[in-house]
């Protein structure tokens, strides 16, 4: 009698694919972080007016600008007597940032071409995180959409009332509202900070800028904390250098 064998097994390690997210999850998740950083706004405009810039200005800028690190950065700059071309380069340098998103995003959302420069102006730290966050590039579209439109009104519709408020009330900084700018701004950053190099990176840019300040002209330590990225990646390259060619003499 012939040997009888049991047929092969053939494993499929093809992963599996992400579970599917309803979009009432995805709309909700969405509305939840444009409406928290929509808020703060108020503090941008509260800063800018108190800045010196008017009520017309300050909601131009965020009509246009539309990413509040970079609209933080140069009324700080404004606010502490710095030239403002030195302002602008400041937060010209800090908005780069969302170039490198949108190489990303471009390829998650692939949308039409007609809508693109509306998406562009969208794509900043909430927008991002929200889209990459999704397992599908339909869940990523509708957190796209929904964080960039919800952000886009709430922001400008508080930077208006914080302007107006600003002028209402006179010296925003006989109210301590001067440091609401520098608050909101630290606040949104820390939670990006994950990883040791982040942090050590954001330590020192803190440093350089502080350390820095009472020796140059407004803007610039801005502009020179910069280097705080180079110092750190230049460290790591010093540190992982030694290991790499030990490897390879093995």
């Amino acid at each position: 009698m012939a040997e009888q064998t049991a047929p092969p097994v053939i494993r499929d390690d093809t992963p599996a694919p992400a579970p599917a997210k309803p979009d009432a999850a995805v709309v909700r998740d969405a509305l939840g972080v444009g409406i928290a950083v929509g808020l703060s706004g108020f503090a941008f405009g509260v800063t800018s007016a108190g800045a010196g810039l008017s009520v017309l200005q300050t909601c131009l800028l965020s009509l246009l600008v539309f990413t509040g690190a970079s609209q933080f950065a140069l009324v700080g700059a404004l606010a502490a007597g710095g030239n403002p071309f030195t302002a602008a380069a400041g937060a010209f340098f800090l908005g780069t940032r969302n170039a490198f998103y949108g190489l990303r995003l471009s390829q998650l959302l692939a949308v039409p071409k007609a809508v693109r420069p509306l998406a562009a102006h969208w794509v900043i730290d909430e927008t991002t995180a929200v889209a990459l966050a999704q397992p599908s590039r339909q869940a990523a579209r509708i957190g796209f959409t929904v964080t960039g439109l919800t952000l886009y009104v709430l922001w400008n519709a508080t930077t208006l009332l914080g302007a107006l408020g600003a002028e209402a009330i006179g010296d925003t900084e006989a109210w301590g509202l001067d440091a609401a700018g520098p608050a909101v701004f630290l606040a949104l950053l820390a939670p990006m900070l994950k990883s040791a190099t982040e942090r050590a990176t954001a330590g020192i840019a803190v440093l350089l800028g502080l350390g820095l300040l009472p020796v140059l002209p407004a803007g610039v330590p801005v502009l020179a904390a910069a280097l705080a990225a180079p110092l750190v990646l230049w460290f790591r390259g010093r540190r992982t250098t030694p290991a790499g060619r030990e490897k390879d003499s093995r």
